[in-house]
């Protein structure tokens, strides 16, 4: 591995964790080999967050519904404190997460951990976002409106 890999900043490796998909996430993480001695500081835990939303990006903020999270915070033995957060009640894959975000305080372990885990989410994550955009493309209806002679 070489040393010159940036580290990807904690804001992103963490909405990528989010986002993932709980047994890939597990899978990928044993192949690393990594079994950290952690304790529990809160959590894993399921709780609701209120969702809001905004008429047309610009108006008055508004309640949509309510959405199930799970959190859990994890400290390593060399004090690390590590937090996730990620919708649904994948209890393990909160608690694996902190364990990652805790791990990667370190920058030479937040590399590999980024090169040998994360980035494999995010390209799986980019491939499926573009799927999706195709095929909202596929169906997209353009409108226009023609002039008629007498209104010119």
């Amino acid at each position: 591995m070489s040393l010159d890999i940036i580290p990807l900043p904690r804001r992103d490796r963490m909405a990528i964790l989010a986002r993932s998909n709980g047994g890939r996430l597990r899978d990928l993480w044993s192949t690393l080999g990594l079994d950290p001695a952690y304790k529990s500081v809160r959590g894993p835990e399921s709780g609701l967050v209120m969702l809001r939303g905004r008429v047309g990006g610009t108006g008055e903020a508004f309640n949509v519904g309510e959405a199930t999270i799970t959190r859990a915070s994890i400290k390593l033995e060399d004090g690390s404190i590590g937090h996730a957060m990620a919708l649904g009640r994948d209890v393990e894959k909160a608690r694996l997460s902190a364990v990652i975000d805790a791990l990667c305080q370190d920058t030479a372990m937040a590399a590999r951990i980024d090169a040998a885990l994360i980035a494999p989410i995010k390209s799986e994550l980019d491939a499926a976002d573009e799927e999706r955009r195709q095929e909202t493309a596929a169906t997209r209806v353009d409108f226009f409106t023609m002039v008629r002679g007498e209104d010119q």
